[in-house]
Order: structure tokens, then sequence, then C-alpha cells
């Protein structure tokens, strides 16, 4: 008699996720391509306020690839 064998992420609620590769390089891809069109401010002549605008842009690519590495964890 054999046992089945457990699969990763069968105990988990709710239809099997998945991740698409070409989705995630397609996402973080697009977000840092925006870095190199932010623009100083006109009124900032230090141009200071670029940095929060870049850093935002890359924590949002940042939170792409974390959900993605924790979907495939879950899988």
């Amino acid at each position: 008699m054999s046992t089945p064998i457990p699969r990763p992420g069968a105990h988990l609620p709710g239809p099997p996720q998945s991740v698409d590769p070409e989705k995630i390089h397609a996402e973080v891809d697009g977000l840092l391509s925006r870095l190199g069109a932010v623009e100083p401010d006109p009124d900032d002549e230090h141009g200071v306020g670029v940095i929060p605008r870049k850093a935002h842009l890359l924590e949002k690519a940042h939170d792409v690839l974390v959900d993605a590495l924790a979907t495939v964890d879950k899988i």
C-alpha cells in the first residue's frame, strides 16, 4: 500500500496559485524604465525631490518581486 506524497501548497485553501515569470519581468522592467523619466521639480534647485520619487518606484518593483517569491514559496 502506498501513501500519497504531499504536494507543497496543497494544504492551502482556494485555487492553486502560480507565477508567470514573463508578467513579473514586464512589471519590474516597466517600473525600472520609469526611473530615467523622473524629472526634478523646477522649483527644487538641488534636485532632492527626485530621490523620494525614484525610491517609490524601486519600492514598488521590490514589492512585485517579494510578492512573486511569496507565491512561489507557497506553491
